[in-house]
């Protein structure tokens, strides 16, 4: 960790600038402001919609009973993760650091929250979902070579590897790259959930809607009660997840006060409308049975409708896969970045490129870290043990922004909700919180152990102030020789007066900020 905290009880919404050790000039390098409105909007989009929507969007159906309740959960919740992002339009515009849901809470309920949230994520989340969308992407493009059998387990990770090492490389060699591969793909995928959604046009014009008239959409399958529907909006709140990844950038956003709630209301109802048109157009083609029998769901939509240009399918998915990569290590990469500025993890990953202003350190740690769960064959297990945690985060930053506005009403905000809205998602939220607990009480359990252990760490490598000189000089040999490595420097930040300045360094290191090597 670093050798003492920068901020142990911030100001929510002040940027800290601290004052170079000499107080000499600035460095001038800081992140570039290159993502617009369409790029905001590929990132949201490109996050949530993943592999999902095109493999295994039968969560919703299997715990819903019925093809109208499950159509109406898809609906409901889109909204509520409408309602969310909201929140978070608001949350983003008053504390524009990037970040998100992780400097948000160290802001409003103190350090140790954020630390917790950093560390859960930096540990298990980040990396296994990046790891497993990675190994989609392999699936798939190695599927056509062995129609007849699994994939190797060594070719997929091998494939997943070289997926992450190609696109770590482009985001470190510049943002403008790394956002033209989201918005090609995140076109891409769209593309391909607009040949289903006309495919399914076409069935209903054809006469192919027997699931769809109200006296069969509501016939159940299976018995139903209030726990399998809790289910049901938990799997759709998953299947939504990555609704809050723009609140990671928000530093690079271009006029982030209009562009940030703009790719907001764009992007959520955009994609509600291709989760339910989907799924509508699915089941014109399959019955609810076949449907939950398969392991595919687009492939076998495009088997039974498109004949010899069913192929299209497999590589859809490939590709929406490979922007989700894209994608996650975009984001949080920023929060690995935004941890490191703050004091919560090693000063070397908030440093950015001399010359191609980006976060190379956080890159390659992101990268190494998802590299290390692609050796592990426990990566599912996990997600699972942390999907709580990650859901419980959600509703305390949500509930951040209510004791904010008790705490600090004359807060200048760009974009003001009415308290209604954090109110309905906190109920929703509870809701699902406590029947995760009812009905998985262990895996919550394990879940809530694996974030404190990140309690000691936190007093240990942050609280701690006075540590002995000694580990003092060897993190600042470690951060000047990766600075070396790296060719990168602590960025600029705008202070009131509107001027830069740059954190107190090490004299190696302002040596090589300067130039002086």
């Amino acid at each position: 960790m670093t050798d003492g905290p920068r901020q142990r009880g911030s100001v929510p919404g002040a940027a800290e600038s601290p004052k170079t050790g000499d107080g000499s000039g600035t460095s001038g390098v800081a992140l570039k402001k290159e993502i617009g409105l369409l790029s905001a909007c590929g990132i949201i989009v490109g996050n949530i919609i993943g592999s999902g929507i095109f493999v295994s969007p039968k969560g919703v159906l299997e715990n819903s009973g019925s093809v109208g309740l499950a159509l109406i959960i898809w609906v409901a919740t889109g909204v509520i993760t409408a309602v969310g992002a909201l929140c978070y339009a608001e949350l983003g515009v008053t504390i524009p650091k990037s970040g998100g849901d992780y400097s948000y809470v160290k802001d409003i309920f103190g350090g140790l929250a954020g630390f917790l949230r950093l560390w859960i994520a930096v540990l298990v989340i980040y990396p296994t979902n990046q790891a497993v969308v990675a190994l989609t992407f392999a699936n798939y493009v190695l599927q056509p070579l062995f129609p007849t059998c699994l994939s190797p387990e060594i070719g997929l990770r091998l494939l997943a590897a070289l997926c992450l090492l190609l696109l770590t490389w482009v985001n470190c060699h510049s943002v403008r790259w790394a956002t033209r591969v989201q918005d090609i793909f995140t076109i891409g995928k769209l593309l391909a959930l607009g040949l289903i959604i006309i495919m399914g046009i076409v069935q209903i014009f054809r006469g192919r809607y027997y699931w769809l008239e109200p006296a069969n959409a509501f016939e159940t399958f299976q018995k139903c009660d209030v726990g399998m529907i809790a289910l049901a909006f938990l799997q759709g709140s998953f299947a939504y997840g990555g609704w809050n990844f723009l609140n990671y950038v928000t530093e690079e956003l271009v006029d982030p006060y209009r562009n940030l709630p703009r790719a907001i209301f764009i992007s959520i109802p955009l994609v509600t409308f291709a989760y339910v048109a989907a799924n509508i157009a699915y089941i014109t083609a399959m019955s609810p049975r076949e449907l939950l029998a398969s392991n595919a769901v687009a492939v076998t939509f495009g088997e039974k409708l498109l004949g010899v240009m069913s192929w299209i399918m497999p590589i859809s998915v490939a590709l929406s896969t490979f922007g989700g990569v894209n994608g996650c290590l975009f984001t949080s990469s920023r929060l690995f970045f935004a941890g490191a500025r703050e004091g919560h993890l090693p000063r070397l990953l908030a440093m950015i490129h001399v010359d191609r202003c980006t976060p190379i350190p956080a890159l390659l740690v992101t990268c190494v870290s998802t590299l290390l769960m692609l050796c592990t064959s426990d990566i599912y297990t996990l997600i699972n043990y942390v999907g709580f945690i990650n859901y419980l985060f959600y509703g305390v930053t949500i509930a951040g922004q209510i004791v904010l506005r008790i705490k600090r009403p004359d807060m200048h905000r760009p974009i003001k909700v009415s308290l209604a809205w954090p109110v309905i998602y906190l109920l929703f939220w509870a809701f699902l919180l406590i029947f995760s607990l009812y009905s998985e009480p262990v895996v919550c359990s394990i879940g809530l152990a694996i974030m404190l252990t990140g309690v000691p760490v936190y007093f240990l490598g942050v609280y701690w102030e006075n540590k002995p000189q000694c580990f003092n000089n060897s993190v600042d040999r470690l951060t000047y020789m990766g600075q070396k490595l790296c060719m990168v420097v602590y960025p600029a930040e705008e202070s009131a007066e509107g001027k830069t300045s740059r954190g107190a360094e090490p004299e190696e290191e302002r040596a090589l900020n300067s130039g002086e090597l």
